[in-house]
């Protein structure tokens, strides 16, 4: 399908040599595309290829979560909704095989003001399990001023995607890994969010 070469393709051209280097003149010529104006009429502008790349991954991950959703709805256990925050991420990477690309590719994305806000509305639009693990979290966390809650949040985000790019880029280039596995790696990333969320909040 023309549709998912294209994404691949985008995928892994943002990943190697970063969103801004890559033109959809090249984007098309890399996926074997006579057409050099492919990816246009396939998606729009540049920003709705970003969309449809961060859709399609959300819309991988999400059948995954929710399973995990009904095996520990009503806990009060942090640890318990924060792995099902990033598992199912970090599964889904397990599940794909090396190489992958989307981890890089969102380390751009968070990294940029204007791009991030994408993420962001992509993540939870196409991911209501997600909100779910929020919703879950929260109120485990009833101490957690409302004001430091996007704090945390914005932490959290940022530390899944950095560290799951971190071993992305690990796979890619043949490099030590310090976990094995992604299920390693998760339980150490798991053990680190928790330290997150449960830190002590300073008094105004």
């Amino acid at each position: 399908m023309t549709q998912e070469l294209l994404l691949d393709t985008a995928e892994r051209l943002f990943a190697e040599n970063g969103i801004y280097a890559v033109s959809n003149r090249q984007i098309a010529d890399a996926a074997g595309q006579g057409n050099t104006a492919v990816v246009g009429y396939h998606f729009g502008s540049r920003i709705d290829l970003i969309r449809a790349l961060v859709r399609r991954f959300h819309q991988g991950i999400e059948p995954t979560r929710e399973l995990m959703l009904s095996d520990i709805r009503g806990s009060t256990q942090v640890r318990d909704w924060l792995e099902c925050q990033v598992r199912p991420i970090t599964a889904r990477f397990d599940e794909l095989g090396s190489p992958t690309w989307f981890a890089r590719f969102g380390a751009q994305l968070i990294s940029d003001p204007e791009l991030r806000d994408i993420l962001y509305e992509e993540s939870w639009q196409d991911s209501p399990s997600l909100q779910q693990t929020l919703d879950g979290l929260l109120k485990c966390l009833p101490f957690l001023p409302s004001q430091v809650q996007p704090e945390r949040t914005d932490c959290a985000m940022f530390l899944i995607i950095q560290m799951c790019a971190q071993r992305e880029r690990a796979l890619a280039d043949g490099r030590p890994l310090i976990r094995a596995t992604w299920s390693e790696m998760t339980t150490g990333l798991v053990d680190a969010l928790v330290g997150v969320w449960t830190a002590p909040v300073t008094p105004a």
